[in-house]
């Protein structure tokens, strides 16, 4: 497999399904430190994935600043 880099950096496209609709998103850093996997809920959308009332928001910080995310389980 080929992964391309970026300023030295690897992406990749990432395809997501879920209840039978799928979308393609190009440009994913690679983050191999990463406990989780981040999507922009913008693009999710496109999807129907969007937050239920059970889902809880929390906040989170990195060198760039802060993000409100809401966690998705994946069902594999």
């Amino acid at each position: 497999m080929h992964i391309p880099l970026k300023d030295n950096l690897p992406f990749t496209t990432v395809t997501i399904s879920y209840k039978g609709n799928t979308i393609d998103i190009p440009n994913i850093l690679i983050d191999t430190g990463s406990g989780r996997t981040i999507l922009s809920a913008d693009i999710v959308a496109a999807i129907n994935i969007i937050p239920s009332p059970e889902d809880t928001p929390y906040t989170i910080r990195g060198v760039a600043g802060s993000e409100v995310v809401f966690p998705v389980r994946s069902i594999f």
